[in-house]
């Protein structure tokens, strides 16, 4: 049995005809198999079928080849240049405190103002240079790593860290190389750990 009113159909019709044009009315029967959540393959009030609006594919084309992650070509200009920008900061930060404290005993004054800046210049300067040498070897090490061994995984990303520890610290003797490298290997194989983090958590098994 229908509950509607009478004169309600016509009363729609006639607003939606006033308006542009009636929108088809559909009845109890006809929207009870509708679901409530999630969307239905065909929809009653619309004329596109949602199916076409589910993107199930990627967005962007690949090259044939090509990854989907950047290589450490790619990465390696960023990875200097924000080791850069990074050791200018530290640099900057580090220069404006051993101004302050080598200039407490002096007025403010010009003199004080140019040893300050002079300081925050040596400093951001040589911060800078530093990790950025750093990254420069750690990248090259391991573009070449990942060439000569045609696989990506953090093997090349230890062997890069200890080899760039190795080589930086290569003018301060065997215990300079031996102190370079294991602190390369350290880093770096914290980088690994924590890049891997979330699989190893996943596959360790809970207890109760």
């Amino acid at each position: 049995m229908d509950n509607n009113p009478p004169g309600s159909n016509g009363f729609k019709g006639g607003m939606g005809g006033l308006f542009g044009g009636g929108a088809p009315e559909y009845s109890n029967t006809e929207l009870a198999g509708v679901p409530l959540t999630g969307m239905s393959p065909l929809s009653p009030y619309l004329n596109v079928d949602p199916r076409y609006l589910v993107q199930d594919s990627e967005e962007f084309i690949l090259p044939m080849g090509a990854s989907k992650t950047r290589g450490r070509f790619e990465l390696a200009f960023f990875t200097i240049g924000g080791c850069c920008i990074t050791g200018a900061a530290f640099g900057t930060v580090n220069g404006l405190r051993m101004g302050l404290r080598e200039t407490r005993d002096m007025a403010w004054s010009k003199p004080r103002n140019v040893q300050i800046l002079n300081l925050i210049t040596r400093q951001g300067a040589s911060w800078a240079n530093t990790l950025g040498s750093v990254a420069l070897l750690y990248s090259v090490f391991g573009v070449a790593i990942e060439k000569a061994r045609g696989a990506e995984d953090d093997i090349n990303t230890i062997a890069a860290g200890t080899l760039t520890g190795m080589l930086f610290k290569s003018s301060s003797g065997l215990k300079g190389v031996a102190r370079g490298g294991l602190a390369g290997l350290a880093l770096s194989g914290l980088y690994a750990l924590y890049n891997n983090w979330d699989h190893l958590k996943g596959s360790t098994p809970t207890r109760y």
